[in-house]
């Protein structure tokens, strides 16, 4: 909308697959709690996609009143809510495209990653990549941006290439490093108040 030149922003889910489903279907379902799922991709466990708001408002012509009866009263309400198929179809005018991966797909996408490039990515990056991939048209460059460090993901990591996440040099001896933490009361007034004696300077 701006004029950069992008075809098409791929977006990845993990099995929490709640934007993956609207953008395909235009039924947009928040998840209870129970039918969240803890995956190996721990900053994608969402019930909820925080924002979706605004994209649906200037997909629906920017109609606050649409945007209202959708999110305020039938989300409330039934959890839920569905586009009609001709605004449905009006995604694709946005050049969004999505796709889910699971936890053998993220494996598999880290260790592919890592025998073909010598790269370590983390479980993040690979869903972005997994779902790139089914969305590679000759000709066009496909980008992805790498969301997190892989050492902060070791289990998957030792499981997809068979050895431990690399470390940057920042980090090498973390563990060895002194300690510093200060116990306080479980409150906001304490919180505030450690910040303004430590940080005001």
């Amino acid at each position: 909308m701006m004029g950069l030149p992008i075809e098409s922003l791929v977006l990845a889910t993990n099995e929490n697959d709640v934007l993956d489903e609207f953008f395909k279907t235009g039924r947009y379902r928040v998840r209870t709690s129970n039918e969240t799922m803890v995956t190996s991709s721990p900053s994608m466990d969402i019930s909820k996609a925080s924002n979706v708001e605004r994209f649906v408002f200037d997909l629906l012509g920017r109609d606050a009143e649409r945007i209202r009866r959708l999110f305020a009263t039938e989300l409330s309400a039934c959890r839920q809510f569905s586009l009609t198929t001709e605004e449905t179809s009006r995604i694709a005018s946005y050049g969004f495209v999505s796709g889910k991966s699971t936890h053998v797909d993220r494996v598999q996408t880290i260790s592919d990653t890592w025998k073909r490039q010598r790269t370590t990515i983390d479980p993040h990056t690979a869903d972005g990549i997994k779902v790139a991939r089914e969305h590679l048209r000759p000709g066009v460059r496909t980008i992805v941006l790498e969301t997190a460090l892989p050492l902060k993901f070791e289990d998957i990591i030792r499981e997809a290439t068979g050895q431990a996440a690399p470390r940057p040099a920042a980090v090498a001896d973390l563990e060895h490093r002194t300690r510093r933490c200060e116990l306080m009361a479980p409150s906001a007034d304490a919180v505030m108040a450690y910040i303004a004696r430590h940080c005001s300077h």
